[in-house]
């Protein structure tokens, strides 16, 4: 919105506050208990992410009313997985969006793609949880992050289907 309203510049800082105040939750999350929860300290951060995102997404203060936190997600992705979830989730949001020129159905691919990543690299011992239970808390917060991403979407899935949603563009206006 920020984007569309005030143009790129505000757009990218807003865009970079939203990534940074959850990439903060799980670094305070990180310094206070890291040492003392070893064995499940990626659940603790994950939670705190998941804080931050619900946080943007329900806010207070503006009568629970916020954003969509696909970026508030980006943060929290960044912070609690390895480099190359983080790169295949940015690679496919780039090209579904260079591709398609929706923003809606590049975020909705990442949430999606991200909860498979966390599923397969969990199984695989990725994040070296061993016990079971946190794992599959691990899951259920991927789970409902992609679950609220796309309820988030629901009337840009709307405009989609009905071919009217809108379409970004470099120029600067955005198209339908």
């Amino acid at each position: 919105n920020t984007l569309r309203t005030f143009g790129w510049k505000a757009g990218l800082v807003t865009c970079l506050g939203d990534i940074l105040k959850t990439v903060a939750a799980v670094l305070a999350v990180k310094l206070i208990f890291g040492r003392t929860y070893t064995e499940n300290i990626i659940l603790l951060e994950l939670y705190a992410g998941f804080g931050a995102v619900l946080g943007h997404n329900f806010p207070f203060y503006l009568k629970f009313k916020g954003g969509k936190g696909i970026a508030a997600t980006a943060g929290l992705i960044i912070s609690t997985t390895n480099i190359w979830i983080v790169l295949i989730c940015l690679a496919a949001f780039i090209a579904i969006v260079a591709t398609t020129r929706y923003v809606s159905l590049g975020s909705m691919t990442v949430v999606t793609i991200y909860l498979i990543s966390v599923i397969v690299y969990g199984q695989h011992g990725g994040f070296h949880v061993e016990n079971v239970a946190y794992l599959h808390e691990m899951y259920g917060i991927a789970t409902f992050l992609m679950i609220l991403a796309f309820w988030r979407h629901r009337a840009n899935i709307k405009r989609l289907l009905s071919g009217t949603e809108n379409k970004i563009s470099v120029g600067g206006k955005d198209k339908k």
